[in-house]
């Protein structure tokens, strides 16, 4: 076969790398936005991030050139016209509230009446740490204020380094033992012994090793006085599957106790602390604000705006371009390269915005019964549907739902919410899951409490409503209501 060339046309999309920016902050949620934003700003010198401006973030480069509302809307158009899917990085990795609006706030340091005076530097005060302690900081510090011996001072930091969030011990004590460099020789005895005392530290039965040995330690070191601790430990230790069941016939017979006693006994376990350490969870606190508000004019037609204060206003910072213009050679061109960089992003800002105004007009639109009546109102929605609305891919919906959040005035509510799967009526029409899931609940809320209505039950009453919905779709559902059976339902009444 004779090789020959051949001239062959062909149409592929590439995606620009301001085009893989605009899809990326499409995906984040308003608080890594921001993250993203300050990174971004301490990255480009063309860029002014003003935390202290809380005016609209659409005037931010009213000084350049090119509108950013026009550029945003050919951003926007982007979007619809690319036409594609990533699988990759549509879960964006959570990032920690890194900002500390306190900085900049007046402080009231009035120690007169303390006797005190700090210099006019402000010397006398020493930076405090307003972050509460973890478990670990807590019980290291109790350590340090306690007489333990240097080889016994190794084992507890050992002890305390395993216990996780609940108080409780991560592994067995030989992983303990383990951890401990072998040139200390620690016994396996020597771990227990330490841990029993790590035991009465506060939280009262932390380094536990179960449920039983929490409990447990609690009484033997709180309550050791009570005239019902003796009776509580012999429950615990043996009979805490009948004390869950409420069983105090049984336990009275098992114990040969009067019921009073028993009684006595299982209201003092119920003061214990399950999970000792679980008051000192670091888990980072995340307020949510809405990306958008939805309020009802007096017309009756309901209204989306975007929430002006969900990101802080970026902009063009003017000194450096001033500055650009003063400058030759490979400096300005490395700092019209930031500039341009910089008008892309903000373009990519202004393109999520109105894609977001976008996607929530359309979902209002479409769930108008369910701000007007509640959950009973749902309609089923689907992505594909707001997509075909709006003219854009399936895939960026998916993107602009995902933590995004919408104000109504029935609360604050996450868009994908707002999408329920379809459920078939005898008309055609079609009912939500969230609104059968309401039905249900109001069925249950009404029953007889003598007389619980089962699943079959329940599936029948929304068959004489025209809506076939089966026994185990009434389960189902009835688990995501955290409805219990109708069995518990009899016994709690």
């Amino acid at each position: 076969m004779k090789p020959t060339l051949q001239l062959k046309f062909s149409q592929q999309l590439a995606l620009t790398p301001q085009l893989q920016q605009a899809i990326r902050l499409l995906q984040l949620s308003q608080l890594e936005l921001v993250a993203e934003l300050r990174q971004l700003a301490e990255s480009n010198p063309m860029l002014e991030l003003d935390e202290d401006d809380h005016s609209p973030a659409g005037d931010a480069e009213a000084d350049t050139n090119e509108p950013a509302a026009e550029a945003g809307a050919e951003a926007a158009e982007a979007y619809a016209e690319a036409d594609i899917g990533l699988t990759g990085g549509d879960e964006p990795e959570s990032m920690e509230w890194a900002g500390d609006s306190s900085a900049d706030q007046p402080i009231d340091f009035s120690m007169a009446d303390a006797g005190y005076s700090a210099g006019p530097s402000g010397e006398g005060f020493e930076a405090q740490d307003a972050s509460p302690d973890s478990l670990q900081d807590h019980l290291r510090w109790q350590l340090n204020l306690s007489a333990f011996a240097p080889r016994d001072q190794i084992i507890a930091l050992a002890l305390i380094d395993a216990v996780d969030a609940r108080g409780y011990l991560e592994g067995p004590l030989s992983d303990v033992t383990a951890a401990i460099p072998a040139a200390a020789a620690v016994q396996p005895e020597e771990v227990e012994a330490i841990r029993r005392r790590l035991q009465q530290f506060d939280p009262v039965g932390v380094a536990s090793l179960d449920l039983q040995d929490c409990l447990g330690s609690q009484i033997r070191t709180l309550h050791e006085q009570d005239p019902a601790g003796d009776l509580a430990l012999a429950i615990i230790q043996s009979h805490l599957d009948l004390l869950a069941r409420h069983d105090v016939s049984q336990l009275a017979r098992l114990l040969q106790r009067p019921p009073q006693e028993i009684e006595a006994a299982a209201q003092l376990i119920r003061r214990l602390d399950p999970q000792p350490g679980a008051g000192y969870d670091q888990a980072p606190v995340e307020y949510i604000a809405p990306d958008v508000y939805v309020q009802r004019r007096a017309s009756g037609e309901w209204q989306v705006s975007l929430n002006p204060g969900a990101q802080p206003p970026l902009r063009i910072n003017q000194y450096y371009c001033q500055l650009m213009a003063e400058t030759r050679g490979h400096d300005a061109s490395w700092m019209r390269g930031q500039l341009q960089e910089a008008r892309w992003l903000l373009k990519s800002l202004e393109a999520r915005s109105q894609t977001l105004l976008k996607v929530a007009s359309a979902i209002v639109q479409r769930q108008r019964g369910f701000l007007e009546h509640g959950p009973e109102g749902m309609q089923p929605l689907v992505l594909r549907e707001i997509a075909e609305e709006v003219d854009m891919h399936e895939s960026t919906i998916s993107r602009v739902t995902s933590h995004k959040y919408m104000h109504t005035p029935r609360g604050l509510f996450e868009f994908k919410h707002f999408f329920s799967s379809r459920i078939t009526t005898e008309t055609g029409d079609g009912a939500s899951a969230i609104a059968i899931q309401a039905l249900l609940r109001k069925l249950v809320d009404a029953e007889n409490p003598k007389k619980p209505l089962s699943d079959q039950a329940i599936a029948d009453r929304f068959h004489d409503q025209g809506i076939q919905l089966a026994r185990r779709t009434v389960a189902k559902y009835r688990d995501i209501l955290r409805i219990p059976s109708s069995s518990q339902r009899q016994r709690a009444g």
